[in-house]
């Protein structure tokens, strides 16, 4: 952590929690900003899976199957 990056938690440490939450927040969704790329990336794979769902390739699985397996 660069000197910098420490003050700045230093001076975070000393808010109230309240606001602690909301400045975590607020980084968060930072980081969170679109990338066509990978955005493209996914949507092809959607198209892809569909399309062989279609096409009988692929079979669904009940959502209760699937959060049984993890249940266990």
């Amino acid at each position: 952590m660069s000197t910098e990056t420490g003050k700045i938690f230093d001076l975070a440490m000393d808010l109230p929690a309240v606001e602690k939450a909301h400045l975590v927040d607020q980084l968060i969704s930072s980081l969170d900003e679109p990338d066509e790329a990978i955005d493209a990336l996914w949507r092809k794979e959607v198209e892809d899976r569909i399309q062989a769902f279609r096409a009988g390739k692929l079979q669904s699985v009940p959502l209760s199957d699937v959060l049984a397996k993890y249940r266990k």
